[in-house]
């Protein structure tokens, strides 16, 4: 059986390829670059591209399994998932979002805005998959501990996060946990037809991450709370555009004293027996990243 992982050079498919290594099945990773993609010992590489079809027939060739990475929904219309199932693709593992599972948003609210967006395009994708009547899980991620990498140059230059609301917090999921759901769902038979929302075991603070993050690195690290008028010309100056700017701040918001949009889900442990990697884990585990020992 040959297994195609979208989206392998990412944070979770790369975790994905190595899960699937790990069992001992043969793997296929599409890539953009196969030169620059860094994968184990035994992945067949291959060239491919969401926005080339003519890429996809090599790609999907004596494929039966595919892990979806998101940005198929981008050209859902375009036919990748279609001309997989004509080729013979019998299961999807659809590395969605947590948003997909949202019910629909009708507030006028930057963040409603943002998560109605979020919740058509994820859903968008899932529905496309479920109308070819093959096979599928939809694997639906919260917010994923690894946008804590934002801070990286910050504390590698001088030791300080800034950001608004140090007592927001999400229950941050780590990548590992996300592939292990997802290889599972790829390998056996139980998980056909779920759809399965994974976040970390509880909710931790800004304050607390960025702690967390201090003691993996061996080095103090400050947090620095911003308004949310200085947070928001703090991102603009970097770039962010405006309308990401005014909900990420109305995210920030929702979750200071309660769980925000997404509370805790014991999925994970329903699904493996353990409980969720905690932040402090998934610091440690990145730790070279902000400039400390690797793990």
């Amino acid at each position: 059986m040959t297994i195609l992982v979208t989206g392998a050079t990412g944070n979770i498919g790369r975790r994905v390829v190595d899960g699937l290594v790990g069992a001992g099945q043969r793997v296929r990773a599409m890539v953009r670059d196969p030169r620059t993609a860094r994968l184990p010992d035994g992945v067949e590489l291959v060239h491919g591209d969401f926005t080339k079809p003519k890429t996809w027939q090599a790609a999907l060739k004596g494929v039966e399994r595919v892990y979806l990475f998101p940005f198929a929904y981008v050209m859902s219309e375009s036919g990748f998932v279609e001309q997989a199932a004509s080729a013979g693709v019998h299961r999807f593992v659809v590395h969605s979002a947590a948003a997909a599972g949202f019910s629909p948003f009708d507030d006028a609210s930057a963040l409603g805005r943002h998560l109605e967006e979020e919740r058509e395009a994820h859903r968008g994708l899932e529905l496309t998959v479920e109308a070819t009547g093959r096979e599928w899980t939809h694997v639906r991620p919260g917010l994923l501990a690894a946008g804590a990498l934002g801070w990286a140059s910050g504390i590698r230059a001088e030791g300080v996060v800034r950001a608004p609301y140090g007592e927001s917090g999400y229950p941050l999921v780590h990548e590992a946990d996300v592939a292990e759901v997802a290889v599972a769902a790829m390998l056996t038979d139980r998980h056909v037809g779920e759809a399965y929302t994974i976040t970390g075991p509880v909710k931790v603070t800004q304050v607390e991450q960025v702690a967390a993050i201090a003691t993996a690195i061996g080095s103090p690290v400050r947090f620095e709370e911003l308004t949310p008028e200085q947070a928001r010309s703090t991102w603009l100056a970097e770039g962010y555009p405006a309308e990401t700017t005014r909900w990420l701040v109305e995210l920030l918001a929702a979750a200071v004293d309660g769980p925000g949009v997404l509370p805790p889900t014991g999925t994970y442990e329903e699904i493996t027996g353990r409980t969720p990697r905690t932040f402090a884990r998934w610091a440690f585990d990145h730790a070279a990243d902000f400039g400390g020992e690797p793990a």
